[in-house]
Formats: C-alpha cells, structure tokens, sequence
C-alpha cells in the first residue's frame, strides 16, 4: 500500500516536472544550472587565473568575500596583493583603480551599488572615459567597474536608481547589463579583456536566480562581443526590447500575450553602449511595432534613445506609436506599495502590447 502510494506521488511529480522539459530544451547544449551570482566568480576567476595584471579592489571583497559573495574564494586563491579590501572611499580606490589601468594593469573595481559610484564619477567619465581620446589614442584604459544596478527593494530613493542612461550617454564608456547566467560570464569577460574602460551594470535581485547554461559558456575561453544584442524570443507581432531584470518581467509578458494571440519578439539588449541598433531595426522592421522596457527613470533614458533610433532608421515600418515603459519619474519611495507602483510590473509591459496591437480597450472607452 505505501508502495503504492509512492507510485501516484511519483507519476504527480513527473506530471508537474514534464512541462519544463521543453522550457530546457530550448537552450542548445544546455549543460548544468548556475546562477548569475556564480557565473560572475568563475567568470572572475578564470580571468585572474588566465592574466596576472588582473586584480580586484573593492569594499569587503576579500575577508568578507564580497557583500554580495560575488567573490567569494578569490582571496584564498589569489592572495590580498590582487583581491584588496577598501576603506569606505570611492572616489580614493577608484582613482587608484584607474591610474593602476594608466600603467598597464587591468583592475576590476566593485562598488557596493552603484549609487555609491556617484562619489567616483568623476574618475569614471573625466579620467577613465575621457584620457585614449585626450592622449590622441596613446592611452588605454582597460578597466572594469562592476555592481550592483537600478532598484532592489527598500533601499529607499538613495540605492534605487538605474544608470544605465547616466553611463550610457558618455563617449569613451561601454556600459554592459547582463540577464542570464551566460550573459554573466561572458560580457564580464569580455569587459576585463577589453582595452577601454567598461561600466557592468548587474542586478542585485537577479545575483540567486539560476539559469541553464551551455557546455559553451563553460569554457574558460567563452566570450560575447560586446555591443551585440540577443533575440531571447523570436515573434512576428511586437518587438520588446529590456536589458537586466526586465528582460525577465518581457518574457513573462511574452508568455501571457501568446496566450491571447499576440506573438512578441523579446530583445535583450546586453549591451547599453554601444547599442545593437541593426538588430533592433531589424526586429522593427519585421514586427512594425515596437515596446521599450527599462528601470530607469523615462526622461532622456534607454528606451528614448532606442524611440529615437526607430523613429531615425525605421519609421515607414512602424504601424503604430512607440510605447515606452520606464520606471515613474519620482524618486523611489520607500514604502513597499507605492515602490512597487514606481518600477515597470509585467502587467504594464503587457498593456502596452496589447496598445501597439490595437488590442487593448481602456476601461473609460469600455464605459
């Protein structure tokens, strides 16, 4: 008898697991799962193991392993010549950070988030973005400065913003922001490998969640071009275009949309700058529409730019106005409901399908 119903627990089980077979199959080659969290350390570590001029420099990245465990074992492994606890500076260690890149090395800097690089910026834009073109190309400045990015949840308006824009509209800076675990690895490093100055904008609500990850990405040489955007679903109806987390909440959306008879294309960006606008004209171009999806705030932000290179490059194929989805243009508030009201839901990216479509009926029309 208990054999028995160990039998049915097991054929329920089965039942609940099957269906995520073909969410697995869809990834070539899929080998094990990881997570960003690991995905950055080993892409971290492989990096420092392949180049001695690679280093780490940050608050509590080394006793502590990092705040968020990002480096978690490069202590041990490297020692505390090339893994350096901070003081509470960062405008000091991000200044050191950028000359040591002057001489040659390739330091990786961490910030805690990315709000608290506001006290380097000026390094980041007038010393690293600005000095191979200033030295009329005598110069490179290969460096990385990676962290947390955009909101998380009740940090208030201080640790909540996204700066993708901020980064994004300056020459002389790539600025990356990976979703999945494989975007993990191999944008990081292709950014310590890289000879110019790179902004890595991560998530930190993101760092637990597990993706599959290919026997390719694996690979110690594994790398993504930089600037290179990826279709994560292909579609004939809209094209929605994010990058971080929202790339999540738009194949969410995708997946509601298809149960109502709309076929959306999901673009993630991976890289902010330079921006793959082929592929997003192309997808344009195909679905004649067009939803753009970002944290930041909505004025002069990613999705305008992407608006704006449609409008440019693509405008006789468009069959209905852009929609944009951005973060509300207030400051973060604090309290949990009203955060949630101020950061892009999957519902909001799915309205503004349905409007491209002409699919979508407002309650007052309704009325």
């Amino acid at each position: 008898m208990l054999g028995a119903a160990r039998q049915k627990m097991l054929g329920q089980s089965l039942q609940r697991i099957r269906p995520m077979e073909k969410v697995f199959r869809s990834y070539s080659s899929a080998a094990k799962q990881m997570t960003v969290r690991e995905a950055l350390n080993s892409a971290l570590d492989e990096e420092m193991s392949a180049d001695p001029k690679v280093f780490l420099m940050g608050e509590e990245v080394g006793e502590y392993q990092g705040a968020y465990k990002i480096s978690k074992g490069l202590l041990d492994k490297y020692g505390p010549e090339r893994v350096l606890d901070t003081p509470i500076t960062e405008a000091g260690f991000t200044g050191i950070g950028v000359g040591a890149a002057y001489y040659g090395l390739r330091p990786v800097i961490e910030f805690m988030t990315f709000n608290f690089a506001m006290q380097a910026i000026d390094h980041i834009i007038n010393s690293a973005a600005k000095s191979n073109y200033m030295s009329a190309g005598q110069m490179t400045v290969p460096i990385v400065f990676r962290g947390p990015n955009g909101a998380a949840a009740g940090v208030g308006a201080q640790h909540s913003q996204c700066y993708a824009a901020w980064y994004g509209s300056c020459p002389g800076l790539k600025v990356l922001s990976p979703y999945s675990s494989e975007d993990a690895r191999g944008l990081l490093k292709a950014a310590i490998r890289d000879p110019d100055p790179v902004v890595f904008l991560e998530n930190e609500l993101i760092y637990g969640e597990s993706f599959p990850v290919s026997s390719e990405a694996l690979d110690s040489s594994f790398c993504l071009p930089i600037g290179k955007a990826k279709i994560e679903r292909e579609g004939k109806d809209v094209t929605i275009t994010a990058f971080s987390k929202m790339v999540g909440f738009s194949l969410k959306a995708a997946e509601i949309l298809e149960k109502e008879g709309i076929s959306a294309e999901v673009i993630n960006l991976r890289s902010i700058r330079p921006l793959d606008r082929s592929t997003i004209n192309a997808s344009v171009r195909k679905t004649n529409r067009l939803v753009t999806v970002e944290e930041g705030f909505p004025q002069h932000g990613v999705g305008a730019e992407i608006c704006a290179t449609v409008v440019e490059d693509s405008f006789g194929y468009l069959d209905a106005p852009v929609e944009r989805i951005a973060g509300a243009d207030v400051p973060m508030p604090y309290a949990a409901n009203l955060e949630r009201m101020a950061v892009p839901q999957v519902e909001d990216i799915v309205r503004a399908a349905k409007r491209a479509c002409y699919r979508y009926v407002s309650t007052a029309a309704a009325a």
